[in-house]
């Protein structure tokens, strides 16, 4: 076997160059509109959680930003907590709704489809965290196209 000679990487040690970014920082032009869409299950990856912290850079980018819960996605919008609602179980039970109230705080709207929420998930308008707007099933494809019609960035989360 070889020798391992290196020292062990101790707390606070680089790996990458995290300060060389390649690509100018965009921000966003006057009336410029970005829509990050969910159709993702809660705790079931990561990507609920990344796009929900792309839509907050979004937003700081000076882009008027919207976030779309629909199917499962409106799984990330409902209130959660054990042993009450509001407590976290374990670390980062609170991720989604720390960082969705975040996002609102600073000016983001979140939509939450009301069939997904009851049809397929048991829960009413009264579940979903303060701030988030119900929407009619049909005016999920309309809040598409209203940012499609508006040349709008468009960030779309599946997952199966």
């Amino acid at each position: 076997m070889p020798a391992v000679t290196m020292e062990k990487h101790k707390d606070g040690d680089f790996f990458v160059d995290y300060e060389d970014k390649v690509f100018e920082d965009v921000k966003a032009e006057e009336g410029q509109k970005a829509l990050v869409t969910f159709h993702t299950v809660a705790f079931e990856g990561s990507i609920g959680l990344v796009n929900i912290l792309n839509a907050i850079r979004l937003n700081r980018k000076g882009y008027e930003t919207s976030i779309l819960l629909y199917g499962p996605g409106v799984t990330l919008g409902i209130q959660r907590g054990f042993p009450t609602l509001g407590d976290a179980a374990f670390p980062g039970h609170q991720n989604f709704a720390d960082n969705l109230k975040k996002f609102m705080s600073e000016g983001g709207k979140v939509y939450a489809c009301r069939f997904a929420l009851q049809a397929l998930y048991g829960h009413g308008e009264p579940s979903l965290l303060e701030g988030i707007i119900p929407i009619a099933p049909q005016d999920v494809l309309d809040l598409k196209l209203i940012h499609v019609r508006d040349n709008a960035v468009i960030v779309d989360t599946w997952t199966v």
